[in-house]
């Protein structure tokens, strides 16, 4: 399976390298691609000498800031045109750890293959290092009122660590998809699930950012909170539960 990884990134020059280095060495196999939206601090130049040195490093360099989905949806239709099977999204800044990628790779063989493996914080064997309360507390009360409103079964739709099939991203009309943020991630994943695609959640350990500022913002959690809202009202509580969804073991191994 062809992989490629998408790495959206705006001001990560402190932790992109050690990010991209451990990634190569995680799944050496895998091709990368960082999306960079015009990063004032040189992101965009550091990434293009590393794409220069190593053949598997690719760069898509926007002209602006444009919001986190914007940057995934042009990486995803990069790779969708070059025959990627598999996309993975993953954060620049360390706290999505490339050592655990392989276990959401896994997900995607076998008998019982999933269409869309999902890291996931909030499932036996998942945790959270080093985030204030009130950031854990807002992230499980979002991931709840997903649940509530939507009815989409999942423990951690907000998270963006992922493998998708690339037949899963070319069935969700990614034209039409114009949230970001954690709102962007609930949209592919409620997406998919009524498509009736195989979801699985993995396990995973998620570390807080030591270098550089996060993202998150007071906008990005209101357009969540009225996106969700809006999706349940206008689906009129009519769910197609098609899809399903399982959660993997974490190997104690």
């Amino acid at each position: 399976m062809r992989v490629c990884v998408c790495i959206p990134t705006y001001n990560e020059r402190l932790t992109l390298p050690d990010t991209l280095a451990r990634l190569r060495a995680a799944v050496p196999e895998a091709d990368v691609l960082i999306v960079d939206d015009g990063s004032p601090d040189g992101t965009g130049e550091w990434a293009a000498t590393a794409a220069a040195a190593d053949p598997q490093v690719n760069l898509l360099q926007r002209t602006s800031k444009a919001g986190l989905g914007a940057a995934y949806v042009a990486g995803f239709r990069w790779a969708l045109d070059r025959g990627y099977e598999a996309v993975v999204e993953m954060d620049a800044d360390g706290s999505h750890q490339p050592e655990e990628l392989p276990r959401l790779l896994a997900a995607l063989h076998g008998p019982d293959a999933a269409d869309l493996a999902l890291g996931t914080r909030y499932v036996p064997g998942g945790h959270v290092r080093n985030w204030p309360r009130r950031r854990l507390l807002l992230s499980r009360a979002g991931n709840s009122y997903v649940r509530l409103a939507l009815g989409l079964p999942l423990h951690d739709a907000t998270g963006g660590y992922r493998a998708y099939r690339a037949e899963v991203l070319t069935a969700l009309a990614l034209g039409g998809v114009v949230s970001q943020g954690y709102c962007f991630q609930v949209d592919l994943a409620w997406r998919a699930w009524r498509s009736g695609f195989r979801l699985a959640e993995v396990p995973i350990t998620f570390v807080e950012r030591e270098l550089g500022e996060s993202k998150m913002s007071q906008a990005i959690v209101v357009e969540a909170l009225w996106r969700v809202t809006w999706w349940a009202l206008r689906s009129g509580r009519r769910r197609r539960a098609t899809g399903r969804v399982s959660t993997l073991a974490l190997d104690p191994g």
